[in-house]
């Protein structure tokens, strides 16, 4: 297997992760603490990261962490779990889905990444399939819960393109900057939580259980390796890997809760997932990928070996 492979295969484990966090919320989670459950995803995770790496941000990094920080995780959860709510997990999925056509503009704009007629219809057909996987028939619409999760997308896009263009200082690992954006993160969500939904609920083994997962395995671990691959892939390429969530979710439903999957959500499966390999199939890299380093008050950008070469 190549580098570039291992890569995406491990940058993969992220949004496949991801898909196990409907069921894990429904099946292990008190109901209707959605702020809660941004919280206890994100703060112990990050602190977590922050005892084991013993770095913190220095000189521009304090305000950079913050704003990757707020993006990733602050805005993007409540958004996120605010759209869960408020729609069917099926439409919440298809709004989601557009945050590949998101990274491409931002991409554009940003990076400087020209957007390709491929890229873009590689993101069509991604969100096509993600609805024939999750949309059904008469499916409710919702205007705060569609906005939530329009700017949920948003969100999570403008953190991926940020967190490449600005790349990590010199001599921080992939792991301290995970933590940065965990802490940073969770701290934005702790005072909202508390004052839209009071104090923390009653927790059983089984709560706890569920919490420890969403900490570690689907947050510390998970957003490690997508960051790691935000660094070494390009932009569309790592957010092209997010359909692979609601297929996990749509399988994990299928094997532990009975739901049904029929011809219409198979094809779907099968047009999202092709559309994510399309999506790493991209032309032989002459530059390197963007990375940050910081030398005497200065920020210097080197362009590392997985910048995409547009034609």
């Amino acid at each position: 297997m190549s580098h570039k492979a291992a890569t995406i295969a491990l940058t993969a484990l992220a949004p496949i992760s991801w898909g196990s966090t409907y069921f894990v919320t429904t099946e292990f989670l008190p109901p209707d603490r959605p702020l809660f459950t941004g919280l206890m995803r994100a703060l112990p995770a990050g602190l977590l990261l922050l005892a084991l790496t013993r770095k913190l941000p220095q000189g521009a990094w304090w305000w950079k962490s913050a704003v990757l920080g707020a993006l990733n995780i602050g805005a993007f959860f409540p958004l996120l779990f605010l759209a869960a709510y408020r729609l069917p997990g099926g439409v919440a999925a298809v709004v989601a889905s557009v945050g590949p056509l998101f990274v491409v503009g931002l991409a554009a704009l940003l990076l400087g990444d020209k957007p390709t007629v491929r890229a873009l219809l590689t993101a069509i057909a991604a969100a096509f399939g993600v609805s024939l996987v999750v949309l059904k028939a008469g499916a409710a619409l919702d205007a705060v819960g569609v906005i939530a999760g329009l700017l949920s997308a948003l969100s999570m896009s403008a953190g991926t393109v940020f967190t490449k263009r600005w790349g990590r200082p010199e001599g921080v690992g992939a792991l301290a900057l995970t933590g940065w954006q965990l802490s940073a993160g969770g701290l934005i969500i702790l005072p909202v939580a508390f004052l839209l939904e009071g104090a923390p609920p009653a927790l059983t083994g089984t709560h706890l259980a569920g919490y420890a997962y969403l900490a570690f395995g689907n947050t510390a671990v998970s957003y490690f390796l997508w960051f790691r691959g935000i660094e070494r892939l390009s932009a569309s390429s790592v957010t092209l890997l997010g359909p692979l969530s609601p297929i996990t979710a749509a399988v994990i439903g299928w094997a532990a809760l009975g739901q049904a999957l029929g011809p219409v959500q198979l094809i779907g499966m099968v047009i999202a997932f092709g559309a994510t390999l399309a999506g790493q199939l991209t032309p032989p890299s002459k530059k390197q990928p963007f990375v940050n380093s910081e030398k005497n008050g200065q920020e210097v950008s080197m362009d590392l070996e997985d910048r995409e070469v547009r034609r």
